[in-house]
């Protein structure tokens, strides 16, 4: 993936990436945690109920940026380790001075990172999208082989169907030039990699706010508009 601009453009904003952010979603009046821990949580409520979650799961994070989500897979996932992998050394230097440590470690992805068939869950959240056109289907290949044979990938992406999104990312100066991927398309460009569709929810409908309606949330998943959207797949 060395044709890539996203490992210069990450390394640039390495230093200020949670402030940049956090310049976004503060139109939400939440912050990255309450994003992060929805995401795993949800997670972690599908995969019991599927029996898709083995104990003590190897969980990898494709596109682990400051590392921030691997201490919340570990703990909620029950993970016995987490490895982040992304192509900025700047953001992978700040994932190993926060997170790294026991049943945690960090590694720069390129074009001859490969973990074949190790991992029983893989987890990203709003990489997709600053990945360029031709390489995506490299990416989704990398992701499917890393998977045990049966192992699942929960695709976590920006819903470009909501118009609060829109705005958030607007608002990042690293999203602004990113080319967003429509729930549809997620699901054709997961299949064409192997994979097989289990489900598609979205997250995240009602800002700090209207927080006296996120119970209404469960009941609104299978519409495709909240500002997230997450495609649980399997590798097939």
């Amino acid at each position: 993936m060395s044709t890539d601009p996203a490992p210069a453009q990450f390394d640039a904003h390495a230093e200020s990436y949670d402030a940049d952010l956090d310049s976004g979603l503060s139109l939400s009046g939440e912050d990255k945690s309450y994003y992060a821990r929805g995401r795993i949580g949800w997670l972690q409520q599908r995969l019991v109920p599927l029996g898709k979650l083995p104990a003590a799961p190897r969980v990898l994070d494709f596109g682990c940026g400051d590392g921030f989500a691997a201490p919340l897979l570990r703990g909620m996932l029950g993970a016995f380790s987490v490895t982040g992998v992304d192509v900025s050394t700047g953001l992978l230097d700040v994932a190993r001075q926060r997170y790294a440590g026991a049943g945690i470690g960090f590694e720069l992805l390129d074009q001859h990172w490969a973990r074949a068939g190790e991992f029983d869950v893989a987890y990203t959240n709003g990489v997709f999208h600053h990945i360029p056109l031709d390489q995506r289907a490299v990416a989704f290949e990398q992701v499917r082989s890393a998977l045990k044979p049966g192992g699942v990938f929960a695709f976590f992406e920006n819903n470009p169907w909501n118009p609060g999104t829109r705005m958030v990312m607007r608002r990042i100066e690293f999203d602004r030039t990113a080319i967003t991927i429509s729930p549809p398309e997620g699901r054709r460009l997961l299949r064409a990699a192997g994979f097989s569709i289990l489900r598609t929810d979205s997250l995240f409908y009602f800002p700090h706010l209207l927080r006296g309606l996120r119970w209404l949330e469960p009941a609104l998943a299978a519409l495709p508009l909240g500002g997230q959207y997450v495609i649980l797949a399997q590798r097939a």
